[in-house]
C-alpha cells in the first residue's frame, strides 16, 4: 500500500524489505511516535485494555509460527504460558528482572520441546489431543508439586520488575514494556516468515511428505516450531505476571488457549499481521459483549449482567468464529489485502 503506480522493485533486497518507500519509513515512524504518546493522554482503563492486547499478540503470535506457518495444532498455548509467568517469579527475586527474562523464555521452550516430541509420530487432530494435555498436566504440577514455592492454588505476588532505576509499577510504564516487545515479536515472527527456516516451515505445512522428499528434516523443523512457539508463550506469561501483579493457575485455562487459535483464525492463518487484527477485534468484541450486557441482562431476565455475558457471550464468540470459517476462511488480513488491491488500482478498473 501507498506506493505510486509504476513503482516496481528492481532488485532482491528490495523485494524482501518490509518498508519499501520514504512514504512508508514515514508512516512507520510517525506511527511508533503516536503510539509511544499514547500514556500521555490515555486512561489507566484504555492502557489496561492495550497491555491486554499486546501481551495476548505475543502469544498468537507463536501460535501463529506453529500452526499457521506449520501446520501443526496447539491447544496448550496458555499452559506454557503457566511456564513463562511462574518460572519467571521464582526467578526474579534472585537474579533480577534483565537475567530471569531470557531463563523464563528458555525453561518454557524446553517444557514446549517435551510436548513437541509427540508431532514425530501424530498430527492433526491427534496432536491438539496431544498438546492438550499440557493445559491439564502443568496447571495440576503447579498445584500439587512444591505448592510452598508456587502457592498452589492461590495467588502468588509478583513484585514489580525493575531495569536500573526505572520500576514497572504503573500502566503506562507497563505499557511501554509491552507494546515494545510486542513490536520486536511480531518484527521477529516476519523475519522467520522470509527466512529459510520459514520457507521450511510452510513446506511442512502444505505438504509434509513433499517436504521430506526434498530434504527437509521435518521431525527437526516441527521441534524448533514448538520450541519458538512455547518461547513466544513464555515472554506473554512473563508479561501478563508483571501486568497482573501476580499469577494463578486460573489465569491460565483451556478457554483462553483455544481462543487463542479462534483469534488466529479470525486474523488470518499464517499471517503475521492477521494476528493483530484477530486480536484486536476478539478482544474488541469481548468489550462490546460486556457493555451490551449490562443494558441487554435485564431484558432477558438475568439476574445481572454476569449472567447474560455467560450465556450470549460464548454464543457470539461461536457465531463470529462459524461466520469467518465460512465466508472468509483466510481472515481479515485477506480482507486487508482485497481492500489494498482495490486502492492501488483505483480508479482505473484492472
Amino acid at each position: 500500500m501507498w506506493r505510486p503506480c509504476g513503482t516496481f522493485d528492481v532488485n532482491y533486497r528490495q523485494d524482501y524489505a518490509i518498508v519499501r518507500t520514504p512514504v512508508q519509513w514515514c508512516l512507520m515512524i510517525g506511527s511508533l511516535v503516536a503510539i509511544f504518546l499514547v500514556p500521555h493522554w490515555a486512561s489507566g482503563r484504555a492502557l489496561n485494555i492495550i497491555n491486554l492486547i499486546t501481551i495476548t499478540v505475543i502469544s498468537v503470535q507463536g501460535v501463529n509460527i506453529l500452526t499457521g506457518m506449520t501446520g501443526q495444532i496447539t491447544l496448550g498455548q496458555t499452559a506454557f504460558m503457566a511456564v513463562g509467568a511462574y518460572s519467571f517469579t521464582l526467578m526474579v527475586k534472585y537474579l533480577g528482572f534483565c537475567l530471569s527474562v531470557p531463563l523464563a523464555m528458555l525453561v518454557t521452550g524446553l517444557v514446549g520441546l517435551i510436548f513437541g516430541i509427540s508431532s514425530l509420530r501424530i498430527k492433526g487432530f491427534y496432536l491438539a489431543l496431544a498438546t492438550l494435555g499440557a493445559q491439564f498436566i502443568i496447571p495440576w504440577l503447579i498445584v500439587n508439586v512444591r505448592p510452598d514455592l508456587t502457592g498452589g492454588t492461590d495467588t502468588l505476588p509478583v513484585p514489580a520488575p525493575r531495569f536500573g532505576d526505572f520500576i514497572f509499577d504503573t500502566q503506562g510504564k507497563i505499557f511501554y514494556l509491552c507494546t515494545s516487545l510486542a513490536i520486536l515479536g511480531t518484527y521477529f515472527a516476519r523475519n522467520i516468515q522470509r527466512s529459510r527456516i520459514g520457507r521450511a516451515f510452510m513446506a511442512i505445512r502444505d505438504n509434509d511428505l513433499a517436504a521430506q522428499s526434498m530434504g527437509i528434516e521435518i521431525f527437526g523443523y516441527k521441534l524448533l516450531a514448538f520450541f519458538i512457539c512455547s518461547i513466544y508463550a513464555g515472554l506473554a506469561g512473563i508479561l501478563y505476571a508483571v501486568w497482573m501483579r501476580g499469577v494463578s493457575v486460573e489465569h491460565f485455562e483451556l478457554l483462553e488457549s483455544i481462543w487463542h487459535l479462534g483469534m488466529l483464525i479470525v486474523g488470518g492463518m499464517g499471517s503475521v499481521a492477521g494476528v493483530w487484527l484477530g486480536v484486536i477485534f476478539i478482544r474488541g468484541l469481548d468489550l462490546l459483549v460486556r457493555y451490551i450486557g449490562v443494558y441487554i441482562g435485564p431484558i432477558f431476565s438475568a439476574s445481572s449482567s454476569a449472567a447474560f455475558m455467560l450465556g450470549i457471550g460464548p454464543i457470539v464468540f461461536g457465531v463470529v468464529g462459524i461466520l469467518f470459517l465460512i465466508f472468509e476462511p483466510k481472515g481479515l488480513y485477506r480482507i486487508w489485502e482485497r481492500f489494498k488491491a482495490f486502492y492501488r488500482l483505483w480508479p482505473f478498473s484492472y
